[in-house]
This record gives C-alpha cells, structure tokens and sequence, in this order.
C-alpha cells in the first residue's frame, strides 16, 4: 500500500447504493422490493456481458431499461408510470453515506482518486453531482468510451493509458466479485468491499484486501 499512487472505484453497489432505487418505491413494490431490485441488478449485469460477448453493445443506461423489462414483466408489473420512475431514480442514485469521507482522506493524503464504470457518462456525471462528491474525484472512466464492458481488459487498461502509474501503484475497489476478479486478473491491486458477507469467486483472481465498508479503504491510507 505504501506505493498506491491511485485509488480506482467502480461505482454502482461501491460508491453508490443500487438499492435506494427501489427503496424509493417499496411502497408501490411492497414485498417484492428486495428480490426486485436483486433481479434489476443481476439481469442489468447479465445483459451487459451478453452484449459485449454478442459484439452488440449498447450504453449501459439502455441495458438498465432492458433489465428492467423483464423484471416487470418476470413480476407481472404492467406500469409505465411505475417505470418511469424508477429509470428516473436511478438518475438520482444515492452515494453510501462513509464515502464523502473517506475520498476526503484519500485527497488529504496525496491519493489521486477516480471511477472506472460499466454505466454511461451521463450516468455516473449525475451520481456524482447527486451525491456532492465532485471535489474529489479526479477522473471518470466509463466503459462507453471503447464500447465494452468491464471485465473486459480493455476497460481497466483505460486507467493505465491515462495516469503514468504502473499498475502495482494503482488500488482498485469494488463490491462486485467478478469487478474483483477482472481487476486482480488486469494485474491492478484490489480490495474487495464485501458488504453483503458475500462469498468468493472460485477463480484463482483473488483481492489482496477486504472490508465490509470503503472505511477499511481509508484505514489503511491513514496509517500512512
């Protein structure tokens, strides 16, 4: 850690919380809310990938629509208004609440700080906005600029192509246990935020550090 020029961060289920979209709305969802919005998440990632593999791409708020067709449709919910906003909600996507404050250690020490998402500029501009963290982010990534998604390794290479940083002076963290593998696999340093206690990938791409929160992110910045 003590070489870390860059810290990297996916975005979605990372820095900002995919399931305050649907919270937004669990009183129209009822008790479907939860497996609804794990449903939303899972086909949005799915179709990404099947994309990408299809050589098909579209940007990743299309995708988002297309994945929640069919979450509408496998739940039998026929409401266009309903829909509306939640694609709305998901413009205006709230950030966990540590983050401000751990991008704000990292900026005291020295540490460059930036995004690399799947979803598309307009996107990750307005969470970024939405959430007030524009101050300490140096760089947005987003997949869109090479027309794949992440964990093609085109998509990390674009942290590379930008900062004169070798990659063992580069920190990735996501949530995301395939984010986890491609990362560690692209030859980035990676700490896996498991905030779900969620089990790992058995694939050889393993994260060097992990914690329930971006706090245990900060932490080892601060004994630096």
């Amino acid at each position: 850690m003590e070489n870390i020029k860059l810290c990297v961060f996916d975005a979605y289920g990372t820095l900002f919380d995919i399931n305050s979209v649907t919270q937004k709305y669990c009183e129209e969802l009822g008790d479907i809310t939860e497996p609804f919005s794990n449903l939303w998440r899972s086909k949005q990632l799915e179709y990404s990938w099947l994309r990408s593999l299809m050589n098909k791409y579209e940007d990743f708020w299309c995708v988002t629509g297309e994945a929640l067709e069919y979450t509408l449709d496998y739940f039998n919910i026929q409401d266009e208004i309903l829909k509306s906003k939640l694609l709305k909600a998901y413009e205006n996507v709230n950030c966990y609440e540590e983050v401000p404050k751990v991008l704000s250690i990292l900026k005291e020490k020295k540490i460059l700080t930036a995004i690399l998402s799947n979803a598309s500029p307009n996107m990750l501009n307005k969470a970024v906005e939405n959430s007030k963290i524009n101050q300490y982010i140096d760089h947005i990534f987003s997949a869109d600029s090479i027309k794949i998604y992440k964990p093609y390794p085109s998509v990390y290479n674009l942290v590379s192509k930008k900062y004169n940083v070798a990659k063992d002076e580069i920190l990735f963290v996501s949530c995301n246990t395939w984010d986890v593998a491609g990362a560690k696999s692209f030859g980035f340093n990676v700490f896996w935020i498991n905030r779900f206690n969620g089990k790992k990938e058995a694939l050889p791409f393993k994260a060097d550090m992990e914690a329930k929160s971006l706090i245990g992110v900060s932490k080892v910045f601060e004994l630096r």
